[in-house]
């Protein structure tokens, strides 16, 4: 099994330490079951996070297109390259 990486370990750790005050809160749970249940949820909900962190954007890109979303595919203008009358034979290239 990899190692985690820092990314994974940040966005895991804060999704917890997030995820569980707020439902903390947000619940105002009183009793140490609802607490705990509270607990464990948000450390799941932090390890989601932190799997789909490692998720490559292609493998993203090809789960969305099976959903039947579709991104506008925009073409990437490419610069002109303008010849000039000179060649560049004259040059000094460094790489040898």
């Amino acid at each position: 099994m990899p190692r985690p990486t820092p990314a994974q370990l940040a966005y895991g750790s804060a999704t917890v330490v997030l995820s569980t005050l707020a439902m903390l809160l947000l619940s105002e749970a009183r009793s140490g079951i609802s607490v705990v249940i509270i607990a464990v949820a948000g450390l799941l909900l932090g390890v989601l996070v932190a799997v789909t962190t490692t998720i490559p954007l292609t493998a993203r890109a090809k789960a969305r297109s099976r959903t039947g979303v579709r991104t506008a595919h925009v073409p990437i203008p490419r610069p002109r390259v303008h010849s000039s009358g000179e060649s560049r034979v004259s040059e000094h290239s460094l790489r040898r």
